[in-house]
């Protein structure tokens, strides 16, 4: 059978549910310390004490780290860059007296057990000689800085929005958002024989981590394997090292033992977040709903010692015609840690001003949402001048309004109702990137019919485990059964962080790629057997199917491969390729969807509930149709999260976060998420790769918040433009 396309289940699975798959915190070996963090009051200011006399009494306490006795690190920020590190000058966990930031690390205490570690760590005392600082974006706008890497304006967009027959200008509000995963950061770092050390990390990239590692403790390529099998969810969180596993390998080192060092939910609020952004649009438009003018300037936060960005402003120019555009991005430096990646990072932002200004406006030009966009449709990314490999964006505006029922809309505001509440309808567009990088894959075939394939690249619960195993069984014309993976290791064929929705068309290309090698083995050695009924069949003439080396001409001219193999004395064929794809300068890429969303609120108690979302998605071809649905449906409920509840709320007066914690960070639960349909439309993609290929995981979550500010404008007539959008917004 073809298995690309199918809804596989995991291959995973039954590990996952039955507790057989280790996380880096499950990891448990003989001599195990525990460590437990200790970390700073202020957010800003110096160390001038730290008194660890307390813990180290305590019975079982082996040792407390702390910048004055940890040890020898390097100085240079460039040891301390990771693969995807931005610019500036990376945090280093206990490296000087310097606090930049509430929640950073200042000691780390080592016991025999995790109970004896916390409770030590809780009579360190620290004293700190404070200084003020700033934690909040409204108040560190007017310092915020443009970044070189803004897109150059196209015509004068100032001019051409002061000139436009309708306007609308206004600013959209996104707070700072944690990502809390299930899984906690976690390592377990073990000393092995002859000064070698083997990590067992919470991350998305464990290559990235093995050589950061490497660099920091200045370790040979071979002294330090970083493994992750599994992952409890990352969304961005781990594509960095976090400083826990630079922590565990100190105490470790330190101890001659192993290690584990789990942070608490609490010190999760410490890593990196969402940024908060001010989104400042600009629309100006003729009458007949065409755009004359787009300005984007966004304001973000970053730390004072890095500059981490994301692309909030770009997407206009891939989704709307417009002959004048101005984009500017902007830094604000806070007293906070570095902001990192969280899925879709840019888009999710960008696109909710971007989309709810589009509403506003189709609300300004009395026109339908879903017209105005068709109306100011773009088929190149004017940024670029290029036509895209494939956009279905119009199917995806036309299958998702009629699976809603959009026809049926009224467009004034209040004017839909059931029973005592307000319904509203509201959509939005969503669009991401098509990226691709190298990777590269092993694979071993076995005499027997079975293959291994292996690959460095981590599975952080999209399926990667499962996307593999059907490409390979195709590739190899092998049952799915019969297919292992290894993924997950330091040691295993190179491979980037997965993020950004790019490694189901790297990894998959790359075990195309060596299933080739593997094939023109197994084509080589059956020609060479007597009588073979290959004898005069070219190599492009044969497939691997159903367990064959077969010609595509003639069906019957076929060898098994087994046979093949047993004939020519080989236990095994193993191949490595690492797959580059081809440089495409005449085409852009992107993923595109259309959410529609509908809310019904409580006139009175201005309860809101979404009660239904579809979410229209082209995204090339999808590999696994289960596995790809789910991820749209995590994308559209992390969409409702940040429309209705999520906020990382500051006391900036102690530049303090208040909630961090998963009772007061607000996320939705079951009895938020109620009907939630996903189609995939159709959109071969010839020009992308081979096998058409986009990705999923990052567009289910953009523009869906913004489909639901928007359907919470029609139910009640009242626009918020700062999320979340909580009643007593509605109440203003």
């Amino acid at each position: 059978m073809n298995y690309i396309g199918t809804p596989i289940s995991r291959v995973d699975g039954q590990a996952k549910v039955t507790g057989q798959a280790k996380y880096a915190g499950d990891v448990n070996v003989p001599g195990l310390v525990f460590g437990a963090v200790v970390t700073s009051t202020i957010a800003k200011g110096r160390i001038k004490s730290i008194d660890t006399s307390a813990a180290l009494k305590v019975k079982g306490v082996l040792k407390v780290l702390t910048h004055k006795n940890r040890p020898a690190l390097p100085k240079s920020d460039q040891a301390w860059k990771d693969d995807i590190a931005p610019g500036g000058s990376p945090f280093r966990p206990l490296y000087d007296d310097k606090v930049m930031f509430s929640g950073q690390p200042v000691a780390l205490v080592l016991a025999e057990e995790w109970e004896t570690a916390r409770y030590a760590a809780s009579l360190v005392h620290v004293e700190y000689a404070a200084k003020p600082h700033i934690t909040d974006l409204q108040a560190a706008r007017e310092k915020a800085f443009t970044l070189k890497k803004s897109k150059k304006p196209r015509g004068d967009a100032a001019k051409a929005f002061s000139s436009a027959e309708v306007r609308h200008e206004a600013e959209y509000f996104i707070p700072t958002e944690h990502h809390n995963p299930m899984e906690l950061f976690a390592s377990t770092a073990i000393p092995e024989k002859r000064g070698k050390l083997t990590v067992y990390d919470k991350t998305q990239g464990v290559q990235n981590v093995h050589r950061y590692l490497c660099s920091v403790f200045k370790k040979k390529k071979g002294d330090i394997r970083v493994m992750s099998p599994f992952m409890g969810g990352g969304f961005g969180s781990g594509l960095r090292p976090q400083y826990q596993v630079v922590l565990a390998v100190m105490g470790a080192l330190t101890l001659k033992r192993p290690v584990r060092l789990m942070l608490t939910r609490q010190q999760m609020y410490g890593l990196g977040y969402r940024p908060a952004s001010i989104e400042r649009l600009q629309l100006g438009a003729q009458r007949d709903g065409t755009l004359h003018a787009i300005t984007h300037e966004a304001i973000v936060v970053t730390s004072q010692f890095e500059e981490f960005s994301s692309s909030d402003t770009e997407w206009a120019d891939r989704l709307y015609k417009s002959p004048n555009a101005k984009f500017v991005h902007k830094l604000a430096r806070l007293d906070v840690p570095t902001s990192c990646d969280m899925r879709a990072p840019g888009a999710t932002t960008g696109v909710y001003g971007l989309e709810c200004a589009m509403d506003e406006l189709a609300v300004a030009l009395k026109l339908d949402p879903v017209e105005l966009r068709l109306r100011c449709y773009s088929d190149k990314d004017q940024s670029v001048n290029l036509p895209y490999t494939s956009k279905n964006l119009r199917e995806c505006y036309q299958q998702g309004a009629k699976a809603f029922g959009w026809e049926k809309r009224n467009p004034v505001p209040r004017s839909m109702r059931d029973g005592n509440e307000l319904v509203g309808w509201g959509m939005a567009t969503g669009v991401w990137e098509a990226l691709q990088m190298p990777a590269a894959a092993r694979i071993v075939l076995g005499a027997n019919g079975h293959a291994e394939i292996s690959c460095a690249t981590s599975d952080i619960g999209t399926g990667t485990y499962t996307i593999m195993a059907q490409v390979a069984a195709d590739a190899l014309g092998l049952p799915i059964e019969n297919i292992g993976i290894k993924l997950g290791d330091s040691t295993l064929p190179q491979s980037p962080v997965e993020g950004g929705s790019w490694m189901a068309a790297s990894v998959s290309h790359a075990i195309l790629g060596v299933a080739d090698e593997v094939r023109k083995t197994l084509f080589d050695a059956a020609k060479k057997i007597k009588g073979s009924p290959l004898s005069g069949v070219k190599f492009e003439d044969v497939t691997l199917s159903d367990g064959k080396i077969v010609s595509k001409k003639d069906p019957a001219r076929a060898m098994t491969i087994a046979h093949v193999m047993r004939e020519r004395r080989l236990d095994r064929i193993e191949k490595e390729k690492l797959h580059k794809f081809k440089k495409d300068e005449k085409h852009a890429r992107n993923t595109h969807s259309a959410i529609f969303a509908e809310v019904k609120i409580d006139e009175e108690l201005g309860v809101i509930r979404v009660t239904r979302v579809v979410n229209a998605v082209a995204a090339g071809r999808i590999l696994n149709t289960k596995t790809a649905r789910s991820q749209i449906m995590g994308g559209v409920v992390w969409g409702i999260g940040m429309a209705l509840h999520e906020e990382t709320a500051y006391d900036h007066k102690f530049g303090r976060i208040m909630n961090a914690n998963i009772a007061e960070y607000h996320m939705p639960v079951n009895a938020d998420i109620h009907d939630i349909e996903v189609i995939f439309v159709d959109e071969p993609d010839e020009h992308i790769n081979p096998l058409g290929i986009k990705g999923v995981g990052e567009i289910g979550i953009v523009g869906t918040a913004a489909a639901i500010a928007n359907a919470v404008y029609h139910a009640t007539g009242v626009r918020v433009r700062d999320l979340p959008i909580t009643l007593d917004k509605l109440r203003r």
